[in-house]
């Protein structure tokens, strides 16, 4: 190699190495910059909110009586995305499907009574297909049933029956708490005993967190205990003396609880008030807070 050529090959691997080490440099920063800006978008992303919010119709009941579309319409003008049935009020299942569709509304959920379950399975099955519910939740225990365990037990037994014919068509069955399951009886919570016979993958619960806090429970224990199994919830609130108002109007902390909703299994937000003043005005108010919840 001569003189020149040697001098302008050490000069180029001079230049090479002050270039791999800047690259090995820049390579290294490049992944510290990634690693913090990962964790700056996720200090971003920050707290969650609702994407979606349902309204069970038995609060507007008295307003579907009257007509089924204008409150559809009434309740998409105020921001729902989603509603939840209790009777269709005359309908078909086929008018109703249309009704939801001519207001960008869907409806995941409905309320079919056991009785009705037990009788015909088939046909709310069928109903539910065509509308286009996700689940069919059963919403009460009758008074009869409830005297000891046992009759508790017989209802597990039935809703799994029920949920295993929903289950094979597509659709997953569901139930709904009222407090009276909370209430110790022969040495047991009945809502308990509920969790332990209901097959898990046969019946999700709807948990109504008016009822569950009514009844002296913590919603986030039993997420903690039974964790997938509440799919659904009913978002009530309660003043600190027991009175239902609209949501964002009590005391119930649904951050916290919301904040749970990945262990819980959550996966619909549905607001109800059984016996509103104002209707509409109460869906409004309460669709106003949990639009602006961050959890």
């Amino acid at each position: 190699m001569s003189t020149l050529n040697r001098r302008t090959f050490l000069g180029r691997a001079a230049v090479a190495a002050v270039v791999g080490s800047t690259t090995a440099s820049s390579l290294v920063g490049c992944a510290r910059g990634a690693d913090s800006a990962g964790a700056a978008a996720a200090a971003v992303a920050g707290p969650r909110k609702l994407d979606k919010i349902s309204i069970q119709l038995y609060t507007l009941r008295s307003l579907m009586k009257a007509g089924v579309e204008p409150v559809l319409s009434g309740v998409a003008e105020i921001g729902y995305d989603q509603v939840e049935f209790a009777g269709y009020f005359d309908h078909s299942p086929a008018e109703i499907r249309a009704m939801l569709d001519a207001n960008g509304l869907v409806a995941p959920s409905v309320h079919v009574p056991l009785e009705t379950m037990l009788a015909d399975p088939d046909g709310s099955i069928e109903a539910a297909t065509v509308i286009g519910h996700e689940y069919i939740v059963v919403p009460y225990i009758a008074e009869n049933l409830r005297s000891d365990l046992d009759g508790y037990r017989k209802v597990c037994a039935q809703l799994n029956e029920i949920g295993a014919t929903c289950q094979s068509a597509g659709i997953q069955l569901g139930y709904h708490n009222h407090d009276f399951e909370f209430s110790e009886l022969e040495g047991a919570v009945p809502y308990d005993v509920m969790l332990e016979e209901c097959d898990p993958q046969l019946v999700k619960m709807e948990l109504d967190l008016f009822w569950i806090t009514n009844g002296g429970k913590d919603p986030i224990a039993y997420f903690d205990r039974y964790p997938g199994r509440f799919h659904l919830c009913h978002v009530k609130d309660r003043t600190s003396d027991g009175k239902m108002v609209s949501v964002g109007a009590g005391v119930i902390d649904f951050a916290s609880i919301f904040a749970k909703s990945d262990e819980a299994g959550l996966k619909y937000y549905v607001v109800e008030h059984d016996n509103p003043d104002d209707a509409m005005a109460s869906a409004r108010a309460s669709y106003q807070h949990l639009s602006g919840l961050e959890f």
